[in-house]
């Protein structure tokens, strides 16, 4: 059973880095067949994708985020992280971790979710 588990801090000031961590258990980051996501949901909005990093480390970025985004991988602790710089409070937003099927392009598993507030 693959399991994801987002981590960091729940409030970060304006003009801060937001650093969010996705542990991932019971199956390896390093594959090729999946892709691993940061997805976020500001408040009474829909879900927005913020990038992804490929089994090979490749990472990609939403074009609106690409300038402030850093995806990274620790493959020796199973994890990849999201920075996101000089936050404003539109960053406020719960933020995921999800795996990409590249086979069926299709999100099977999620982490549950972290709140993250951007306000001083």
């Amino acid at each position: 059973q693959v399991q994801l588990q987002e981590s960091g801090p729940g409030l970060v000031k304006p003009s801060q880095t937001l650093s969010l961590t996705c542990t991932v258990s019971g199956g390896s980051i390093a594959t090729d067949s999946y892709v691993w996501s940061w997805i976020r949901q500001p408040p009474e909005k829909g879900l927005e994708w913020v990038g992804f990093i490929t089994g090979s480390g490749k990472p990609s970025y939403t074009p609106s985020l690409k300038s402030r985004a850093v995806i990274s991988r620790d493959t020796s602790k199973n994890q990849f992280t999201l920075q996101l710089t000089s936050v404003t409070p539109e960053d406020t937003a719960m933020y995921y971790c999800a795996r990409w099927v590249t086979d069926t392009s299709l999100l099977d598993y999620w982490g549950q979710g972290t709140q993250v507030t951007v306000s001083s």
